[in-house]
Parts: C-alpha cells; sequence; structure tokens
C-alpha cells in the first residue's frame, strides 16, 4: 500500500459469520478504503451489502457496470439497505477466489452524502465497478459488511479497513 494508507483494523474471521463491523472509526482521515477477500459457506447464496452507522433503513443506491466474460450490462439499485459492491462478482466458497475494493470519499464530512466506488472481481463469475450512495450528511463512525439472506461469510475471509492521510 502507498505510504498514505493507514491500517485502521483487520479482521480475519475464525469461523463463519454473517457481519463484520469497524467501529469508532476517527475522523482524521480524508478518505477510507476497505479491502476484503471474502468467501461464502454456500456457493451462489448471498450477495455482500455495506451500511455505515448501523443505518439499515433503505437510504443507499448502487449503480453497477459488470461483466463475466460472456455477457455484460449494467443494474441500479434505488432506496435498498445497503451499499452493494458486487454483483457478478459475488464471492466464492473458495478463500481467495474473490477480491472487493471500496473506496469512501470524504467520510468525515458532515454536510454532504457519502459517495462510493467499488471494483469487485471473482475468479468464477466476473467483475464488477460499482458507484454507491449513503443518502445521509453524517460523518462515517461506523461500517458493516454483511452478507444478505441467510449467507455467511467462511472462516478465513478477511476484511481491512485503511485510512487515507492528507495529502
Amino acid at each position: 500500500m502507498p505510504t498514505t494508507y493507514e491500517p485502521i483494523a483487520t479482521t480475519t474471521l475464525g469461523s463463519a459469520a454473517a457481519s463484520v463491523s469497524f467501529t469508532s472509526i476517527s475522523g482524521t482521515y480524508t478518505d477510507l478504503v476497505l479491502i476484503c477477500s471474502p468467501a461464502q459457506t454456500t456457493a451462489g447464496q448471498g450477495d455482500i451489502y455495506i451500511q455505515f452507522n448501523s443505518d439499515t433503513g433503505n437510504n443507499y443506491s448502487s449503480t453497477a457496470l459488470y461483466g463475466s466474460g460472456s455477457a455484460a450490462g449494467s443494474t441500479k439499485q434505488s432506496n435498498v439497505n445497503g451499499i452493494r459492491p458486487e454483483y457478478y462478482a459475488y464471492p466464492d466458497t473458495t478463500i481467495g477466489q474473490t477480491t472487493t475494493i471500496v473506496n469512501i470519499f470524504n467520510y468525515s464530512n458532515s454536510t454532504t452524502y457519502k459517495t462510493a466506488l467499488a471494483r469487485a472481481n471473482a475468479a468464477s463469475t466476473g467483475t464488477d465497478a460499482v458507484a454507491g450512495l449513503w443518502r445521509n450528511t453524517a460523518a462515517i463512525t461506523s461500517m458493516t459488511v454483511l452478507m444478505n439472506a441467510s449467507a455467511t461469510f467462511k472462516s478465513g475471509s478477511t476484511f481491512t479497513l485503511y485510512g487515507i492521510k492528507a495529502a
């Protein structure tokens, strides 16, 4: 990582879990970067969603460009309960086959909605580029990464949150 990236927290799951949370995020950085290498316990069962500050309301939107190697397209989700950083690149059941990187911009600003850009790839399914929006002006102080439906992250999945220092 560049010297401007400062690790805030890393979680490697020792057992299956439905979610991973980062709490007490300091407002001392300009932006955040979340890097996930998730796997799920059952193939094709769930997708990743990200929620901020325990907001489970329908205050999020995502627009995605995706490709599978044989097909490409776009989609949009509005008024949903989390930013979905992947579409084709949902977690595989094998650790190390999926990577999701989410850049969260101007997260500590308390006057604007929060935006995120995500890139995801999965060796078995495809790749995505996603723009996400949280329609809230609160500074982000916590983040939860979760699986939808009854899916769970597999033991060994890793999640690292970085802060970007002002240049």
